[in-house]
């Protein structure tokens, strides 16, 4: 006999709307726009080595990096589907150097606006490891119906709607919080629809997964050699295991559920580190921060940053509470 009941994604966002009188339905709409969108682009991921979506498309992206088929078929699908249903007005996108307004008629009253990495780990795809999307919403400032400006679109991470992440993986999971903490939804195939399958997400406050990209070690300052030296040699614990994908979502992911921090730092090449503050670092900040971690630049809670242009960097490190505290301790 059947106990346990099937939570659709749907479902969950119209139960928890329910609690706030004043929701007017416009947020879920979004939601099943980026769902319809992440099932789109999950079946091309399906299907990326049968058919000719494999590769470099032969161009770069504004950040000076490849650009593959499936990122440009990813920012497609996600803007299309945003788009059409007509409750957003605005996206920026890790892929587009400028923001693409959306002026039809049917979005002349809309205020979200969606900050997006369309296919995060590309460079993972040919390798058929671990990819995402990652994605955060904002309420603009200015009137509605007016343009959409600057200002509207460089807000801090502390005025967040939602923030989320999908990751095409074994399987396909959607993972979001709307200020309400943190659930994860899975892809079930047979009925098309992602259902709850992680409630209320908790990141443990300690680990022994640490994150970072090790080849890089040379380059990083000293404090943050200092931490990974601790992490390799601690005497007051196991030594820590290094898990490194090239994924953030990926190395996200593992270290939501398991317990453990990511770290992408400053080099001397990158002295603001390469992840971007709008398309990845304040999702993820956000995210990390509702289910109980820490989120912070090593000087700053990332949150709190002040953006000056879209395509802004900076050093992330993020995860378990214990763990990012004793990082920052080497400062």
């Amino acid at each position: 006999m059947r106990t346990n009941k099937v939570i659709s994604l749907s479902q969950f966002i119209a139960d928890q709307q329910n609690k706030f009188p004043d929701a007017n339905g416009d947020l879920s709409k979004i939601f099943r726009d980026i769902k319809f969108a992440a099932k789109i682009v999950n079946r091309d991921v399906r299907k990326a080595g049968l058919v000719d979506i494999l590769g470099a498309f032969g161009t770069v992206n504004v950040q000076g990096e490849d650009v593959k088929k499936l990122d440009i078929i990813a920012n497609e699908e996600f803007k299309s589907s945003l788009t059409l249903g007509g409750d957003c007005c605005a996206i920026i996108s890790e892929e587009e150097e400028n923001i693409h307004h959306i002026e039809t008629t049917l979005n002349k009253d809309s205020k979200y606006i969606i900050a997006i990495d369309p296919l995060d780990g590309s460079s993972n795809i040919d390798v058929n490891a671990s990819i995402g999307t990652i994605f955060s919403v904002y309420k603009r400032k200015s009137p509605i119906g007016g343009p959409v400006t600057m200002d509207d679109v460089l807000q801090k991470g502390v005025n967040q709607v939602a923030a989320g992440y999908i990751i095409y993986g074994s399987s396909t999971m959607l993972v979001f919080t709307t200020g309400q903490g943190v659930n994860a939804f899975t892809l079930d195939s047979s009925i098309g629809d992602f259902c709850l399958s992680h409630p209320n997400i908790k990141i443990p406050t300690d680990g022994n997964i640490y994150s970072v990209n090790e080849g890089n070690y040379d380059q990083f300052e000293q404090s943050t050699k200092n931490y990974i030296d601790y992490c390799r040699n601690s005497m007051d614990k196991k030594p820590y295991s290094a898990r490194y994908i090239g994924s953030m979502v990926a190395d996200f992911h593992r270290n939501l559920l398991k317990g453990g921090i990511f770290i992408y730092p400053s080099t001397k090449d990158s002295p603001n580190g390469k992840l971007r503050l709008m398309f990845e670092s304040n999702p993820m900040a956000f995210i990390t921060e509702q289910a109980g971690g820490i989120a912070t630049t090593g000087d700053t809670r990332i949150l709190e940053l002040e953006p000056t242009e879209i395509h802004q960097r900076n050093p992330v490190i993020m995860g378990s509470s214990n763990m990012v505290r004793k990082a920052v301790s080497f400062r």
